[in-house]
């Protein structure tokens, strides 16, 4: 169930020291609930979208709002809002000296100055949601890739994050290991979280996005909802080009 903007963004320029013009007044929105997908070429601006909206890359322009807050030039409430916001990237960034236990429960003791103890439970409840429960002793390097993309997003899952974002999650997974991380990021959509998914997976895109964003040469060139909409009636030259490419 969608209602409200969750995340809005604004007109939004972002351009690197190398000179390369990464957004160019990109503008979109995220309701409540929302399970929106961003496809596109590669180099198109897709992730550092993403990396704007959570407050890794400084803006040149434009606005980010979330919640009704511009956060955006505003390192205060940035940093206020970043807890609310799960990162999940293509690499796992799992801390390998640390058990899949300690993984998950570190960000939330110290940062959500949760007891340690309740941590635990609910770490043990993500780890059941992910269909890893019986790994909370193992460590990263102990487990296969899709296992630790799995824990990765129970780690953010356990800040209670009001939105989660995915960066091409699955990219640097075997073909067998993409299955399991994208079973569960359909749960999760299924369960009404807001998510903002950048994926190279058109089937994932097609099933789960309720919307679709399509972005090339760090523009939006095209918005369709439902998913089904942009795979089936592409409303622009260049989405078709994209299309035709990748089916």
């Amino acid at each position: 169930m969608t209602g409200g903007d969750f995340i809005s963004v604004e007109r939004i320029y972002k351009t690197y020291d190398s000179g390369l013009a990464a957004l160019k007044g990109v503008s979109l929105t995220v309701r409540r609930g929302e399970t929106l997908v961003i496809v596109g070429p590669s180099g198109s601006g897709k992730s550092t979208l993403l990396r704007c909206l959570c407050g890794l890359e400084e803006i040149d322009a434009g606005a980010v709002v979330i919640d009704g807050q511009v956060v955006s030039g505003d390192a205060r409430l940035r940093d206020k809002m970043r807890p609310e916001l799960g990162l999940v990237f293509q690499s796992f960034n799992l801390f390998p000296h640390l058990t899949v236990m300690e993984n998950i429960t570190l960000a939330p003791v110290r940062v959500r100055r949760v007891k340690a103890a309740e941590a635990e439970k609910a770490a043990g409840r993500l780890l059941e949601k992910v269909g890893l429960a019986d790994k909370a002793g193992a460590r990263p390097a102990q487990l296969s890739g899709g296992q630790q993309q799995r824990v990765a997003i129970a780690r953010a899952l356990a800040m209670n994050p009001r939105v989660m974002l995915f960066d091409e999650v699955t990219s640097a997974l075997d073909p067998e290991m993409i299955g399991e991380v994208l079973a569960v990021m359909k749960d999760l959509a299924a369960e009404g979280l807001t998510m903002v998914v950048v994926t190279h997976e058109m089937g994932f895109a097609r099933e789960v996005g309720e919307a679709v964003v399509f972005m090339d040469g760090g523009e939006v060139v095209e918005r369709a909802a439902p998913a089904a909409r942009f795979f089936d009636q592409p409303a622009t030259d260049r989405a078709r080009q994209f299309l035709e490419k990748i089916f």
